[in-house]
């Protein structure tokens, strides 16, 4: 009855947490549709903070498809990020230089940058603004990539990327020399210096300050009028927070020991339900997160050897080699696990230090004890009374039946090797209500006292 009912209210939880993401996207939609039928103009904005990933690109791509449905005067994107993953920027580029609809990138507030891929982003907008002491640039692809690159495949890249910045330069007419040296050079500005050199359209105080300016500009055959729009924010929805979430580095760390500690636990102890449950759903959020992000594949090679070590060490009187080895292996396959990632979505040590320890403890102690178990010879019902003694009562030859007495009962029992009454047989098996005997050894002998029958 409790399996039963952790299940229902499983599901119960999974069906609310269903309907409250479609809730909640319904309620972002619906507080979006605010259409200008009325003559008023309007702007939608959102706000992108933090490293570029795959739930930014869907972040931006949304927000932009509201933007179009309103019927905005234009769509701002307001950034503040030290970079992300190339693959994502390379979709938020293409969704950029892809529309009509105007679109503004502004690196707010002061003190914000667009470094690395949010340079490419700011530069594939229509129009290009930022704040006060903002910085733009250092777009090197060894900071976009994350990891070592040979000389051959950081040549390549880098000749990508350098065409690639240009290419959204010349598109947007902006300065395409200065774009390039951001790739090859790593070179950033400040808003002030962007001005100067084309980089940039506009510098804004703030939002309202932005929309003065952009008043009156034309994009695509459209004069602005952002004067007096009203401003609508799209925020993210529960899903898109909760998948951000999910693509940190320390979280997916976490996922992968829940993972391992949840299967192995349900496996050394049947039934327990919830390791198990536990530890399939931080699987599959796993899987989810390496599907999305540039996961190093040695690195996932690594922990598995390290979980067969650990396991290993159960079964081999290795004195804590084998512990010790997958300690060391499972700490370098988490650090290569996230290798691929930009240097600033690398993950510490102060979180892979403590995780490697706990995964050894937990695999020293409890799966050691907890595998072994598995093992370890029945304590009840008639499998417990193998290896033990009996008398025998009644002679037993090869083919014929006799009986034999122990536990206070006689049983009926055969042999391969002829018993005399009165000799010590060891128990060997059961088939039924009979029971197969051989002559005790003496080990048999010593670890067991035969009962006398009655």
């Amino acid at each position: 009855m409790i399996n039963k009912n952790f299940i229902l209210a499983a599901i119960l939880f999974l069906s609310g947490a269903a309907l409250a993401l479609q809730d909640t996207t319904t309620h972002a939609d619906t507080s979006a549709v605010l259409n200008s039928d009325s003559g008023q103009t309007t702007v939608s904005i959102i706000r992108v903070e933090g490293t570029i990933g795959p739930t930014s690109t869907q972040y931006i791509e949304r927000g932009l498809r509201k933007s179009i449905e309103n019927g905005d005067e234009v769509f701002i994107i307001e950034l503040d990020t030290p970079g992300g993953l190339l693959d994502s920027t390379q979709d938020i580029v293409q969704a950029l230089l892809g529309t009509e609809h105007p679109t503004v990138v502004y690196v707010s507030p002061r003190g914000a940058n667009a470094g690395s891929a949010g340079t490419f982003i700011t530069m594939a907008a229509h129009v290009a603004a930022m704040a006060p002491a903002t910085n733009i640039g250092a777009a090197s692809p060894v900071a976009m990539g994350g990891g070592e690159m040979d000389t051959v495949a950081q040549k390549k890249i880098f000749n990508f990327s350098e065409s690639y910045i240009e290419s959204i330069a010349e598109q947007r007419e902006r300065n395409a020399e200065w774009a390039k040296s951001a790739v090859r050079d790593g070179a950033s500005i400040t808003a002030t210096e962007a001005l100067e050199i084309n980089v940039i359209d506009i510098i804004a105080d703030d939002l309202q300050d932005l929309l003065n300016q952009l008043d009156g500009m034309e994009i695509e055959g459209k004069t602005l009028r952002t004067r007096d729009a009203d401003t609508t924010r799209i925020p993210q929805t529960l899903a898109e927070i909760f998948f951000s979430f999910i693509l940190r580095p320390e979280v997916m760390l976490i996922l992968t020991l829940v993972a391992i500690y949840g299967i192995i636990g349900e496996v050394t102890n049947p039934g327990g339900i919830v390791p198990g449950v536990a530890g399939v759903i931080a699987l599959i959020l796993l899987l989810y997160g390496v599907a999305a992000m540039p996961i190093n594949i040695a690195g996932f090679i690594l922990i598995g050897l390290a979980i067969i070590l650990f396991v290993a060490e159960a079964f081999t009187p290795a004195f804590g080699l084998l512990i010790t080895g997958g300690a060391v292996a499972f700490f370098l396959g988490a650090l290569m696990l996230f290798q691929d990632l930009p240097d600033e979505m690398q993950i510490s040590l102060l979180w892979l230090i403590p995780a490697t320890l706990l995964t050894t403890a937990f695999f020293a102690w409890i799966v050691t004890y907890g595998i072994k178990s598995l093992f370890n010879p029945a304590r009840t019902g008639l499998e417990a009374t193998i290896g033990k003694t009996a008398e025998v009562t009644d002679s037993i030859l090869p083919g014929q039946t006799g009986r034999v007495f122990f536990d206070g009962e006689y049983w009926t029992a055969e042999s391969d090797t002829p018993l005399n009454e009165g000799d010590i047989s060891e128990i060997v098996e059961f088939s039924g209500l009979r029971v197969k005997v051989k002559p005790a050894s003496k080990q048999a002998l010593d670890e067991n006292k035969p009962e006398k029958p009655r």
